[in-house]
């Protein structure tokens, strides 16, 4: 399919051929119509990509702090290639379109194929032929309103949720400054409310149009009598609230509302401008400030947006989706016309051109851009791009990808650049995203279907590296299609699962001898390796104490999700219980766990000291804490047995004992592992022989779980 995409590092537009996205649980794939070019939004976005180095890190302080953070751990050359990566991918654009359903996911009873609807989100409503969207960010289109009207209705939404949070009363005078197409919408909707209107804009011609779409009155930005006009209008009190729509760096719009409101009234920020508030109105008329954000609730929520958890309309009446349907009712009762806003419309073979338009070449005129899709009435599913076949090396291992995230890109995809392997095919949800990752590490096709990589009779090993949910489902499909297996942590997120994998796995020994291997990276670090050997000819049991401060998430991040991401328990503890098992040379046989959060609290188990008994004596500690200071080292291990004692500092600095002397080993950057057992998987493939035990992989996840039955049931639990 066809898909508008911006190169992050230079601005420049594409139409790109991509695989059609997969459909998901809680969505739906959806054939687009047309979608709409939010020009002020979309201009400033690729301003800011044609922006120079330079410029990008004066606006983004923090990445650059990131940055350099990153070059202190791992060096810089590591680091250039990281940022260079991001930099040379294709982003989406658009969030605002409207189209037929295609397919439904079989938990979605909302929808049915054939349904036209408008849907919402960056991400999701973008301008491409075919798009999958949440059943929340998608509205039915009413009868009687047009495809190319529908296409507002995200704009549309935002408008409406700008003037509910000014909380209008028939009657009331309200002020619009900044007359693009928000402001123009928020103007109709506003006289469909029954207020008077004031349209102000720096164009006379934006103050000319919102007079013919039902202003009461507009005036130009320029004039010297815009505050004695506004009150000569008001008998001289003021607006009762004034809604700032306008984009500008200056804090003028923000000054001027608070000249133009009457006492006691209200100023609404919908727009991106400055915000140095003057004191003197706002304090002598006590205005109230509101910010409107976005659509309206429900916004940048993961369980609303993604998971399809709606509000309680007794407790929140208009949520983002509502918005869009009260915006759709609008438009199919006349009470908003998107008609007289629509300038330009674009095939989306053209769409550059709408993007050299906004952009101010040429110089005309525009407000509305709409791109405009093929309705084919029957097509071919493309789960698949093919881009220039690689040359199959001699002796070579074909691997194919399933995710290829930041850290599949920043860690895994590396390591094999120039080793005896074939990189065949990468799979991900989205089509722009796969071929993203194909484009620059070589592979040789990309897609969104994981069948065409783990039912492929060209791919010998499979990489997953998706959502943690994803892992133990897609591990059992590619070993029984006979693959060798590295998947990322954790292997699953509940016992079904995991016997799954093992009953896969057993079974495939029958008949091959396939290499299995959890990405528990940490084994594989130079200094976790040196202080092994430093204990190598110690025959007694060790006890390992392993502190990691691993820093607050918000429990609304796909990892705390115990359906999707498992907690961090399951998802980070893992590593810890396998560095120990590798260090001491047992499997955990019993744990106990404590933490200082409420009993039973599956999501807030974040601060935990979980005890280890080994199958061989060793005994293990691992403090786990979200509650410290970052300036403090990330993870820190001692080590002792047989009158020796290791500790080894964030894989940087370790320090051996015995005999009352010390030697220090100190490492330039923290090497964790990622790069060793990327590169000794590969070759574990081509020797045959094994990295890490199976029963280990599996004890260590399983390990996980009774961690949590231990912190909900107080007990040591038997592994």
């Amino acid at each position: 399919m066809k898909q508008v995409a911006i190169e992050s590092k230079k601005g420049t537009m594409l139409v790109d051929e991509v695989p059609d996205p997969a459909l998901r649980s809680g969505g739906v794939i959806v054939r687009n119509n047309f979608s709409l070019i939010s020009a002020g939004t979309e201009r400033s976005s690729v301003q800011k990509r044609q922006e120079g180095m330079l410029a990008k890190a004066k606006a983004n302080p923090e990445l650059v702090k990131g940055v350099f953070q990153q070059m202190k751990q791992q060096g810089v050359l590591a680091t250039y290639k990281k940022v260079m990566t991001r930099m040379g991918a294709f982003g989406a654009m658009g969030y605002s379109s409207a189209g037929t359903v295609l397919a439904v996911a079989n938990d979605i009873e909302d929808f049915i194929p054939g349904d036209q609807v408008a849907c919402a989100g960056g991400g999701y409503a973008s301008h491409a032929e075919l798009i999958f969207v949440p059943k929340n960010l998608c509205a039915k289109i009413p009868v009687g309103v047009a495809m190319e009207d529908a296409a507002y209705t995200t704009v549309g939404a935002i408008a409406l949720q700008g003037v509910r949070q000014a909380a209008p009363t028939l009657g009331e005078t309200i002020v619009v400054i900044g007359l693009g197409l928000v402001g123009q919408l928020t103007v109709q909707i506003l006289k469909a409310a029954g207020c008077r209107v004031i349209g102000l804009d720096i164009d006379k011609h934006a103050a000319a149009l919102a007079k013919s779409l039902g202003a009461d009155a507009a005036f130009s930005r320029a004039s010297a009598s815009i505050v004695k006009d506004v009150l000569s209008f008001t008998h001289g009190y003021g607006a009762d609230a004034v809604i700032i729509t306008a984009a500008t760096k200056s804090s003028d719009p923000v000054q001027l509302a608070g000249e133009l409101c009457r006492d006691k009234g209200r100023v609404v920020l919908v727009g991106d401008v400055g915000l140095t508030l003057p004191r003197a109105p706002y304090y002598m008329k006590e205005l109230d400030f509101r910010l409107s954000r976005s659509y309206g609730p429900g916004r940048y929520d993961h369980s609303y947006e993604e998971k399809g958890f709606d509000y309680p309309i007794g407790y929140v009446r208009w949520t983002e989706k509502r918005n869009m349907e009260e915006f759709l009712r609008l438009l199919q009762q006349k009470k908003v016309d998107v008609q007289k806003l629509t300038t330009h419309t674009f095939p989306i073979d053209d769409a550059v051109k709408a993007y050299q338009l906004i952009s101010g070449k040429p110089r005309e005129r525009y407000l509305g851009v709409l791109i405009e899709y093929p309705q084919q009435v029957k097509r071919e599913v493309v789960k698949k791009v093919v881009l220039v076949p690689s040359e199959a090396k001699t002796g070579a291992l074909s691997i194919g990808f399933i995710g290829a995230g930041n850290f599949a890109q920043a860690s895994l995809l590396p390591p094999l650049a120039g080793k005896n392997v074939t990189l065949k095919g990468v799979c991900t949800g989205s089509g722009l995203n796969a071929k993203n990752a194909a484009r620059q590490f070589g592979f040789e096709f990309a897609t969104t279907d994981p069948k065409e990589i783990y039912a492929s009779d060209a791919i010998d090993a499979v990489f997953i590296a998706t959502r943690h949910n994803l892992h133990a489902p897609m591990c059992a499909q590619a070993i029984k299609h006979n693959k060798h297996v590295f998947v990322e942590k954790p292997l699953a997120l509940n016992d079904a699962d995991l016997d799954a994998v093992v009953k896969a796995y057993n079974a495939s020994l029958k008949h091959a001898s396939l290499r299995f291997l959890v990405g528990f990276n940490r084994r594989f670090s130079p200094t976790v390796r040196k202080a092994k050997e430093f204990f190598a000819n110690t025959s007694e049991p060790m006890m390992v104490t392993y502190r990691v401060n691993a820093g607050f998430l918000p429990k609304n991040h796909w990892t705390q999700d115990p359906v999707e991401g498992g907690g961090r328990i399951i998802g980070e503890v893992c590593h810890f219980i396998d560095t120990i098992q590798f260090l001491t040379g047992g499997l955990p046989v019993r744990v106990f766990a404590q933490s200082l959060s409420l009993k039973g609290s599956r999501t807030q188990s974040d601060n935990v000291a979980i005890t280890l008994q080994l199958s061989n004596g060793s005994a293990g500690v691992i403090a786990y804490l979200a509650n410290g200071d970052t300036a403090v080292s990330k993870e820190y291990i001692e080590m002792y047995a047989g009158g020796k004692t290791a500790v080894l500092d964030n894989f940087k600095r370790l320090e051996m004992y015995e005999g009352g002397t010390r030697k220090v080993h100190d490492s330039s950057v923290i090497e964790k592992g990622h790069k060793t057992e990327v590169e000794e998987f590969v070759e574990a493939i081509h020797t045959g022989h094994d990295l890490v035990s199976f029963e280990s992989l599996v004890t260590t996840t399983r390990a996980t779980f009774r961690i949590l039955e231990s912190l909900e049931t107080g007990v040591p639990v038997e592994v």
